[in-house]
């Protein structure tokens, strides 16, 4: 063992185990984006498929269909992961997202696809926030704004390989099927590594918890949940009181306005390409991939000014890059008037930039403060799921509606989303988790202290 920088014993056991978590964790949920994009990629050929005889309204019904059962997984699999842990749900969802998506790369008839996006759905929404919690057993709250922030490029990088991979994969083998098939067979690669590294937590390869380790005492959710300290993790009084809790509330509201864009982009941006610009399906997939080129960058930048600039304060950087992304979709269309693909794939960057980073903050790192390491899957599993609630909204309004309000209505309808979103965050604007005001507070009271002396 060795010291280390802060006020603890570094202990290197402990840390090549948290590297360790860190990797496999990215990896699982990155994994889960292969098989997410091979829906949004496939439309393309599938439209063009004389022995698929299926709609744009149709696909919009389907992605409706996907993203209800992931907001329904997302309650269900939250509440789970604080009860059961994280180990067996994860490796639930990535056996099932493998067998559905070959499942519907066999299928042609589309009453199947519905019933195969529906368990998708359920699969998909295993991942998010039983790995969030996760990362809470490994890392502690004053380092989680950096730790959240790069670990949540497992969902951008994720999305920035998906759509192109599926797309790639069904030139190369000569049909849409294998938009299907191939990514199937490389998550079963992901779901065999998980299987041999991951762990739930410190106690589970005989280390202390995280708080023990860096000598940070244990944090409530709210004053009003008093002795939640001694709550027994994993018990349903810790997960009513992550599921009850104002702030996560709040949080999920805001997840509700946000997420329909990012979910509007990520399953009708490659049919978007194709429509305005006539580039075909792997072209497409590759120019919409930019969107999620910004992604990593954004949720970095988002995880260290959280942290660095605004003293681990999450809305502040959320809400001004919410109100940018607002006003940039209101005008999106027009921009993207001239039909040029490195224009489309500039505007793509710049809406991924201003939505990844606030999309992190609400959905991971805000989620995790706010709901303490005992309910973050909980309070993770409801802002998410609220969030896809609004997703469902967001994937079906193009299908059904870009008809006869053209893509220009469809980007309005993401701008007002949006906005919404920034506005019911203001208010929380220098919102802290009690642990870290009463932090705060012991430390003034401290240096108060030392000065009368």
């Amino acid at each position: 063992m060795s010291t280390g920088t802060g006020n603890f014993i570094r202990d290197e056991l402990y840390e090549s185990w948290r590297k360790r978590i860190f990797g496999i964790t990215w990896l699982a949920y990155a994994g889960f984006y292969l098989t997410r994009a091979s829906f949004s990629v496939a439309k393309i050929g599938i439209l063009n498929d004389p022995s698929v005889s299926m709609s744009s309204e149709q696909m919009g019904l389907i992605d409706g269909i996907y993203l209800a059962a992931y907001a329904a997984g997302q309650f269900i699999w939250g509440a789970l992961g604080d009860k059961i842990g994280t180990r067996r749900i994860v490796l639930i969802g990535l056996f099932g997202s493998i067998a559905t998506g070959l499942a519907t790369g066999v299928s042609s008839v589309v009453l199947a696809f519905g019933v195969f996006a529906l368990l998708q759905g359920l699969s998909q929404s295993t991942g998010w926030a039983p790995l969030a919690k996760n990362i809470t057993n490994w890392f502690s709250l004053r380092e989680r704004g950096v730790v959240m922030g790069w670990w949540a490029t497992n969902y951008t990088i994720g999305g920035l390989v998906g759509a192109p991979f599926a797309g790639l994969m069904a030139v190369y083998f000569g049909g849409w099927r294998f938009a299907f098939f191939m990514p199937a067979l490389a998550l079963s690669v992901v779901l065999i590594l998980f299987y041999l590294l991951q762990k739930n937590s410190p106690q589970d390869v005989g280390l202390p918890t995280i708080e023990k380790y860096h000598r940070e005492p244990g944090s409530a959710l709210n004053d009003e949940d008093k002795g939640s300290d001694t709550v027994a993790e994993g018990s349903w009084e810790s997960i009513l009181q992550a599921a009850r809790n104002r702030m996560v509330l709040l949080l999920g509201s805001v997840y509700f306005f946000l997420k329909p864009t990012r979910y509007a982009i990520l399953l009708w941006g490659p049919l978007y390409i194709n429509e305005t610009l006539g580039t075909g399906m792997a072209e497409s997939a590759f120019v919409s991939a930019s969107f999620f080129l910004a992604g990593p960058l954004s949720v970095l930048a988002a995880g260290y000014a959280s942290d660095m600039i605004f003293q681990s304060r999450r809305m502040p950087y959320a809400i001004i890059s919410m109100l940018l992304l607002s006003l940039l979709l209101f005008f999106f269309n027009d921009l993207a008037a001239v039909e040029s693909k490195m224009v489309t794939a500039g505007l793509l960057f710049l809406v991924g930039f201003l939505i990844f980073g606030p999309d992190s903050l609400v959905s991971a790192t805000a989620a995790v403060d706010f709901g303490t390491s005992k309910g973050a899957s909980t309070a993770s599993g409801m802002i998410n799921g609220m969030g896809s609630i609004g997703a469902v909204v967001g994937v079906t309004i193009p299908g059904f509606f870009k008809e006869s309000w053209g893509w220009e209505g469809v980007f309005t309808f993401l701008a007002v989303s949006v906005l919404i979103a920034g506005l019911l965050m203001i208010p929380k604007w220098n919102a802290l988790p009690e642990s870290v005001q009463k932090a705060k507070k012991e430390s003034d009271e401290e240096a108060n202290g030392q000065s009368g002396e």
